[in-house]
């Protein structure tokens, strides 16, 4: 898969001066991660290289002095919900948001299992069969980025391509050994 190169986005004037809502750090909390395969680990890296590489990642909150960006995230998994952890440049804690994940279940499962699928079918099926699979992944990718976006309407605004990596790394979350 061909990966595009992203320019960093301009900062954007604010009412109150200066912003630039973009994500310049994501981590995902260890201990909600019981396992990964190495197939799994890649996707986490290069969702989380290009996300740091292009992003739209805009919260609604107003925050101190007109902080608006860039921004430092921390993903983990509590009590079955999904903690946002947001912070500044400079790591001061602006806000955490809990997101109920009860609609990405099936997503979330949907996904694995077309990944099992198309890991298993890298190193033996014809290219044919591994495009066909890597289209339903795709599409159900899409299905669940698209959720998210509505998920997060009036909290955190989000491009579509943030949406997806930020879903993939949703998923990692969510492995289990």
């Amino acid at each position: 898969m061909e990966r595009q190169r992203h320019r960093r986005r301009p900062s954007v004037s604010t009412s109150e001066g200066v912003g630039d809502p973009r994500l310049i750090a994501i981590d995902l909390d260890q201990q909600s991660i019981v396992w990964r395969s190495a197939d799994i680990e890649q996707e986490r890296r290069v969702a989380i290289f290009d996300l740091l590489e292009g992003n739209h990642f805009a919260p609604c909150k107003l925050y101190p002095e007109g902080y608006a960006g860039p921004y430092r995230l921390k993903l983990a998994v509590q009590e079955g919900r999904l903690c946002w952890h947001i912070a500044s440049e400079d790591g001061q804690h602006l806000e955490t948001l809990m997101l109920a994940m009860g609609r990405f279940q099936r997503p979330i499962r949907e996904y694995f299992a077309i990944c099992d699928s198309y890991f298993s079918a890298v190193k033996t099926s014809t290219p044919a069969t591994i495009e066909t699979i890597d289209m339903a992944r795709r599409g159900i990718h899409d299905e669940a980025s698209h959720l998210l976006k509505e998920r997060l309407a009036g909290k955190i605004d989000i491009d579509f391509d943030t949406a997806r990596r930020l879903f993939t790394l949703i998923c990692v979350l969510h492995i289990r050994g």
